[in-house]
């Protein structure tokens, strides 16, 4: 599973190297990086094992793995980003072809691949979580791909602050469920499921992790970055709705089913995904755009998928996930070829071009066709398993799915006549119309020719479908069939079929006034335009009250909320030592400290630069010597070397420098010497509580104990500065060379030849 991901990964990161071979038509190689792959996976399945786990060491002291799974679940969700993606980047290849952007949008293409891959087949939820937010962070790339338009930076930014919001959300529950269990790994919560539902605190993890969910996948209140995300290439759109991101959400929920299942709250889930179903449906009925159509016919799915999740339907979720997929991922990929070969974006703008877009046509005819339920296709099959299911938790459950699944077929057979029935019309003329080449429409005939045959022979479908129904919990699924006889959910596929119909007549009719009803006014959309508008008014203002400009005022603000702090820290310990006890014996210490204390107070006197330069740097050296008593000799040279260096800096610095004038009121620095008082008291008291702790156990055998075998050095402080304290020496590098740097440059430059107070 690690090569997998590795394989997808260098593809990345060579992406745009080989996009550029042979005038820019290497990219249609980057094919081969999805098929190496999905290669792999065929291979790794093949096994006789009903699970795979693959664990390697990460982060052991905090026992964090890197550790995967795959099971029937993971497997259906990997052939699926796997599957589809060979079709996506050929079809972006193709569409993006002579694009100078081409290389990156490959490049965070194949990264966001990897990055579904490696969530679908996680195991340690600390791995799964940082798959999760790479998958928004290049979702969010890729939204915004065309990033000169205003719409494509808002849609991206928007899909980032839900989806990363809902991501905070979910790290903090799956935490709580982690310290619950004793383990991070999700094969392991499986065996404590009824211990984590007992726990007095799983009612609140369960939320943050259904909040994390629902962002991800779109439900009802958040549905709304979905369909603004179609800002995006028609690739990325095909790609994100039809099998990765948006599928990630209903994936968890999956993967937690069999642990979390039996939790009271978690029956929440078939009323927000039956709500979210109907009210996307009326949506996608509302909308012209092609794009947006499908949109909304996509938070839909998602919303069934919810509802089937939360009422445990196994068979009925994962069958509805696989059609879904195939027909959403050809209808988007159809809409990009007519937009791409007429010019056209709404459906109303398009028609008559069943002869010049024949092969298009029939595979979005196809794909319709499985969508709405029609024999023989999949899509029938996973209707029905839907109907069923619904059959056994109420009526109005049954209303939710019938209503919701009859009018997305027929807004899907819209999609799929509209632009080519009638009298031509295109924004093109229609001898420039021409059919797409094989890249572009290779993978919407494979989708939804593979939505036909799954349907014709359903046993082939079983391969993947009844494993995937076993990981959710399934005891016994039973083997998929295209006809059942005339039932109960035959007949409620009727009545679906029938408000297909029926919609599909509407639509025209009624499309004027749904778009220009005013729905827009209102909703979870106009809040989080709302939210974000007051978060930006905030900032603005504290930004005006705090960015004053005056270096002053910063150093007072960054003092007070130090002292607000750690006085506040002070005083809620109980065990503080608010006044400290010192002895009255006379010490070398106390000499040197009284000496530094004189210096800075006669620092504060001087008016003339130099002077006061010259002093703070006697401060410095004063406080070497109390390092130095005090038996820390490494402290004190890098003191040493500090103050020198600064010393001349500051010496250096003020040559080239105007003269100095007091900008300051009589009353500033009074509220100054007070704050700055306050400052050091507090500091003080704090390092006085460290000193006043008890002594924690000394580290030096440990790291004599350590440093052969782990540094691989016998010069303990060598093995400390460069292995156990690599990044603190790294920065200290970082700062030394800055400031060298910096002397340089003041060296270098030409001396002030203005007037300047001596």
């Amino acid at each position: 599973m690690l090569l997998m991901l590795a394989v997808i990964i260098a593809g990345a990161v060579s992406a745009p190297w080989i996009s550029r071979l042979a005038g820019g038509r290497g990219a249609f190689a980057l094919v081969a990086v999805p098929v190496v792959a999905l290669l792999l996976l065929g291979r790794m399945a093949s096994g006789e094992a009903a699970e795979v786990l693959e664990a390697y060491t990460w982060v052991p002291g905090l026992d964090v793995a890197a550790a995967f799974r795959l099971d029937g679940l993971s497997l259906l969700m990997a052939s699926l980003v796997l599957g589809i993606g060979v079709f996506i980047v050929a079809y972006a290849a193709k569409y993006l072809e002579g694009d100078e952007r081409q290389p990156r949008f490959m490049a965070t293409l194949l990264l966001f691949m990897a990055a579904m891959l490696g969530l679908v087949l996680a195991d340690d939820v600390i791995l799964l979580f940082i798959f999760w937010e790479l998958t928004s962070l290049t979702s969010y790339l890729l939204i915004g791909f065309d990033h000169t338009q205003a719409k494509a930076r808002q849609a991206a930014l928007q899909g980032l602050v839900v989806t990363v919001a809902g991501g905070l959300c979910l790290l903090v529950g799956l935490i709580m469920f982690g310290e619950m269990a004793g383990s991070y790994r999700l094969s392991e919560w499986v065996l404590q499921g009824e211990m984590l539902i007992s726990q007095p605190t799983s009612g609140w993890a369960l939320l943050m992790v259904v909040l994390g969910c629902v962002t991800k996948s779109a439900q009802f209140p958040f549905h709304f970055w979905l369909p603004n995300a179609m800002a995006a290439p028609t690739p990325v759109s095909a790609y994100l709705h039809s099998a990765t991101m948006v599928k990630a959400g209903v994936f968890l929920l999956a993967r937690l089913y069999p642990t979390l299942g039996a939790h009271p709250g978690w029956q929440w889930l078939v009323p927000l995904g039956a709500f979210t179903a109907v009210f996307a449906a009326f949506m996608a009925f509302r909308s012209d755009e092609m794009k947006k159509v499908l949109a909304y016919t996509t938070v839909m799915a998602l919303g069934t998928l919810t509802l089937l999740i939360g009422m445990g339907e196994a068979q009925a979720a994962v069958g509805f996930l696989l059609a879904h997929a195939l027909y959403k991922g050809a209808l988007f990929m159809l809409a990009g070829v007519i937009t791409h070969e007429t010019g056209a974006k709404a459906l109303s703008g398009v028609g008559g071009m069943r002869r010049h877009l024949p092969w298009t046509w029939g595979a979005a005819l196809f794909a319709a066709a499985s969508a709405a339920g029609v024999m023989p296709w999949v899509g029938v099959i996973a209707k029905e398993l839907l109907l069923e299911s619904a059959l056994g938790h109420g009526v109005w459950v049954v209303v939710a799915a019938v209503v919701s699944a009859g009018i997305v077929g027929g807004m899907l057979f819209t999609v799929a006549l509209r632009p080519f029935i009638g009298a031509p019309r295109a924004p093109r003329a229609p001898e420039a119309i021409h059919e797409a080449g094989p890249w572009l429409l290779a993978g919407p005939v494979a989708l939804a020719g593979l939505g036909l045959l799954l349907g014709l022979v359903p046993g082939l479908a079983d391969q993947v479908l009844v494993p995937a129904a076993r990981a959710l919990g399934a005891v016994d699924p039973a083997a998929l069939a295209l006809w059942h006889g005339v039932n109960h959910a035959f007949v409620a596929s009727l009545g679906s079929l029938a408000i297909a119909a029926l919609v599909w007549w509407l639509w025209p009719r009624t499309l004027r006034w749904m778009g220009t009803a005013g729905w827009d006014r209102f909703g979870p959309e106009r809040a989080y335009d709302a939210s974000l508008g007051a978060l930006g008014a905030v900032a603005v203002g504290v930004t005006a009250k705090l960015q004053s400009g005056l270096l002053r005022r910063y150093v007072a603000i960054t003092l007070l909320s130090t002292i607000v702090l750690l006085l506040s820290t002070l005083l809620l310990r109980g065990d503080a030592v608010v006044w400290p006890q010192f002895s009255a014996t006379i010490s070398v210490p106390i000499v040197l400290a009284a000496g530094v204390l004189v210096l800075a107070v006669l620092a504060i006197r001087l008016v003339d630069a130099l002077s006061v330069a010259l002093i703070l740097g006697a401060v410095g050296f004063g406080v070497s010597l109390l390092y130095l008593w005090f038996s820390a000799p490494d402290l004190a040279i890098t003191q040493v070397m500090i103050e020198t260096l600064t010393t001349i800096l500051l010496v250096l610095i003020l040559f080239r420098l105007p003269r100095m004038r007091r900008l300051s009121s009589p009353s500033q620095r009074m509220a100054d010497m007070v704050l700055a008082i306050f400052g050091g008291g507090i500091v003080s008291l704090v390092l006085w509580q460290v000193m006043a702790a008890p002594s924690p156990v000394s580290i030096s055998e440990w790291l004599i104990a350590r440093s052969m075998p782990e540094g691989h050095g016998r010069n303990i402080v060598n093995v400390i500065l460069v292995d156990f304290r690599a990044l603190d020496t790294l920065g200290e590098i970082v700062v030394l060379a800055l400031a060298a740097m910096g002397g340089y440059a003041l060296l270098k430059s030409p001396p002030n030849t203005g007037e300047r107070e001596s």
